[in-house]
């Protein structure tokens, strides 16, 4: 599950406000290991993955440093002094997170069953992973029965949406015991970490702000909260239940197309690119629905994220992928003037739009977005 929390850190943005740099310090004791045994210290600082290293004499080591917000580590033991490149995940290691102050590390013999003690935010996260275990669990009978399948099953639009709803309801799951945990720990920096996990690329305003104002006052105060609170604030303009802001971009012939010339029918707004593949995955999906109900007063409008110089990229995946549909770009990639407007992080991304201009849904996916078409336009004849 690529969301599951345990690494939920990495989705956290660059902080680019001046912070004050906190210091920490981690005294550890691991077995009998001597030199040239070596421990190291992997974590982001702002920008930067920063690497230590230090000896192991008689089990023990050390390391200090600096850091922005608690952050998530890992330490690696590297039992024969080979050097850190020699590593890999079978390499005794733990994964937790870094705080200001001192706290200890300490086991009998290998880092993985290590006790963190002096620690808030590692008890917190130690509470949490035990609340999301029976969702790790799941999660891990998930992919043993996607890699159990064929190839040829797995290329398959049925076993995709199979796939993808089962995911689904593990994510809904897993955002159910985030939300408890939030509540019940307004002031543990993990429940922000939490936050941005529940909020997801597209968060629901309607959905995150009460979690966001159950924070405690302090939690709002930090940089990362105020960077989520501006990130919510930017949705709300495309939020469900507002009017799609305008814009107009050429299409494939160069002709200007402006979205609300389609007021009067459904629209779906699909973000996509050429070079996106989970797009192309889900392009079999969008021709469905869009052959389905082309002659019920719906149709798709497609935005494309393509590099300035991909326009015959472009032209080559709408018609490998049979996107019959009106297509417009800026030819922009990331900065495209409505993927900025729509504050589109992700793709696929996509807006399902009513006649009033009113959007309805967002990033509808596989089963999905077939069974909100035939919510609002099934029984249309």
């Amino acid at each position: 599950m690529k969301r599951i929390f345990l690494f939920i850190i990495t989705l956290l943005p660059v902080i680019a406000f001046a912070q004050e740099l906190k210091s920490f310090e981690i005294k550890s004791k691991v077995g009998n290991l001597t030199t040239p045994s070596r421990a190291y210290l992997i974590y982001q600082l702002g920008a930067n993955r920063v690497i230590d290293s230090t000896f192991i004499v008689n089990g023990s080591f050390s390391f200090k440093g600096k850091i922005l917000n608690p952050t998530a580590a890992v330490l690696v033991i590297d039992k024969f002094g080979f050097g850190l490149n020699t590593l890999d995940s079978s390499s005794d290691n733990l994964t937790f997170y870094i705080d200001k102050g001192a706290f200890e590390i300490n086991s009998n013999d290998s880092l993985s069953k290590a006790q963190i003690t002096g620690s808030k935010i590692n008890d917190d996260n130690k509470k949490l992973l035990a609340q999301l275990k029976p969702l790790i669990e799941k999660a891990k009978r998930l992919k043993a029965e996607q890699d159990a399948a064929s190839p040829a099953q797995q290329n398959t639009a049925e076993f995709q949406n199979g796939l993808q709803a089962k995911h689904k309801e593990l994510q809904i799951e897993q955002n159910a015991t985030l939300k408890m945990f939030i509540l019940a720990n307004p002031d543990s920096y993990l429940s922000l970490l939490a936050l941005y996990s529940v909020a997801g690329p597209s968060p629901d305003p309607k959905e995150i702000d009460p979690l966001y104002d159950a924070l405690s006052p302090d939690l709002k105060s930090t940089e990362t909260a105020k960077v989520f609170k501006k990130s919510l604030d930017a949705l709300r303009n495309t939020a469900i239940g507002v009017t799609a802001p305008d814009f107009t971009q050429n299409d494939v012939n160069g002709v200007a197309v402006t979205l609300s010339s389609f007021r009067g029918k459904y629209v779906l707004l699909d973000f996509w690119a050429s070079w996106c593949g989970p797009c192309h995955q889900e392009s079999p999906n969008v021709v469905k629905a869009y052959n389905k109900y082309k002659d019920k007063n719906f149709t798709i409008v497609g935005v494309s994220l393509d590099r300035p110089n991909g326009k015959n990229d472009w032209l080559a995946a709408i018609k490998n992928d049979g996107l019959n549909w009106t297509q417009v770009s800026d030819l922009k990639f990331w900065n495209n003037q409505a993927a900025r407007l729509y504050s589109v992080t992700s793709i696929p991304a996509n807006f399902l739009i009513d006649p009033n201009g009113k959007i309805i849904a967002r990033d509808l996916r596989g089963y999905e977005l077939e069974n909100k078409l035939e919510e609002v336009l099934g029984k249309l004849q």
